[in-house]
């Protein structure tokens, strides 16, 4: 996370996060080279880096806005597929290629670490290729 401490809050040691339309920014945004996106608690894809959509083969930006359900296979809708999206962390996943093939790739714990948080932040390391090699997929961790 990037946090701005001011005088006052120097005092109180409360970080006041940077944001970037309400939401906290992290130093796994856009500068990030590892996957990673964002989903609101009803699953709206509202941020991912160009390494995400690079990775499903979308242009920058066409993934937000998206639903996470429809880009991680998953029999969950909406608020459920985030939910199982928390889940999955260190767990291998089915993401949806823009192709309609499937990548795998692990999931990430959400850097924003409060189940009450407004936003789940999450990375991916994509390991489709490896599997393709007949290499085992290791945990994410």
């Amino acid at each position: 996370m990037i946090d701005i401490w001011t005088r006052d809050d120097a005092r109180t040691r409360t970080p006041r996060w940077v944001t970037s339309s309400g939401y906290p920014l992290s130093c796994c945004s856009s500068g990030c080279r590892c996957p990673s996106s964002r989903c609101n608690t009803t699953g709206v894809v509202v941020y991912s880096n160009r390494a995400f959509g690079r990775m499903l083969d979308y242009p920058p930006n066409e993934v937000d806005s998206q639903l996470i359900g429809d880009l991680m296979q998953t029999a969950s809708p909406g608020p459920s597929a985030v939910a199982e999206l928390r889940e999955s962390a260190g767990k291998l996943v089915a993401l949806t290629h823009r192709d309609g093939s499937t990548v795998r790739a692990f999931v990430s714990e959400s850097v924003l670490e409060r189940h009450d948080d407004p936003v789940t932040l999450v990375c991916f390391h994509d390991v489709t290729e490896l599997l393709w090699d007949g290499a085992p997929a290791k945990d994410f961790g």
